[in-house]
């Protein structure tokens, strides 16, 4: 992925400074300036919430939360152990919280501990990249913030909107991993790679056997 923005920024600046070059050095100069700006405006919202994580944390609050989820989580993800139950569990709290960033570093550690042993991706690893992308906010802060910095007069007016788009593509996104997990289980598609593994290491090895046994000859 950061070999595609690089070459898209590549592209998009050369053309730029073929075409005019004045333009160009203005666009990074601006957009230089405007990142640096939204990034230290943000860093009011992501240290408010950040920081309500950190004392939830201490107070024994993310133990209550990973309870109250409990149920739900063991609906979504079959096998899963305690540690990773709680990746999961803060990971869909920041994303509830619309902090998309602060919730990839749990989400990395859940699927870090359910991909143990694994060539490819578990129906649970599918299911917790699903509901990340879909990302079930009830209160967007990022992009409240980002609205709020940019001069809007009423940052949170699309609250509903956004709460009721994020609600059915959630939906939509579980119900179509299920499926595709009955109809393509997990063990089945194992079973298939490990076959596939042990022909492909027979296919190596028979070969090398019978040079072996070649040489052994008098």
């Amino acid at each position: 992925m950061s070999k595609i923005w690089l070459i898209i920024l590549a592209s998009g600046l050369g053309t730029l400074l073929f075409t005019d070059p004045g333009a160009a050095v203005t666009a990074m100069t601006n957009g230089s300036a405007q990142a640096v700006s939204l990034a230290i405006n943000l860093v009011g919202v992501y240290g408010l919430w950040l920081g309500l994580f950190g004392i939830l944390e201490r107070l024994g609050a993310a133990d209550r939360i990973a309870k109250l989820l409990h149920p739900l989580i063991r609906f979504l993800f079959k096998g899963i152990d305690a540690q990773t139950e709680k990746y999961i569990t803060m990971n869909m709290s920041a994303n509830l919280l619309g902090l998309g960033n602060a919730s990839t570093p749990m989400g990395i550690g859940a699927v870090t501990r359910m991909s143990e042993g694994r060539k490819t991706a578990s129906q649970n690893m599918i299911m917790l990249v699903v509901i990340s992308a879909t990302s079930l906010q009830l209160l967007p802060s990022t992009v409240i913030g980002m609205r709020a910095t940019h001069g809007s007069t009423a940052p949170a007016d699309f609250l509903i909107a956004s709460t009721v788009a994020t609600v059915l593509s959630t939906v939509v996104g579980i119900a179509l991993v299920k499926l595709c997990g009955r109809l393509f289980p997990d063990d089945k598609a194992e079973a298939r790679a490990s076959a596939g593994v042990g022909k492909r290491r027979r296919k190596r090895v028979a070969p090398a056997l019978l040079r072996s046994a070649r040489s052994r000859k008098p």
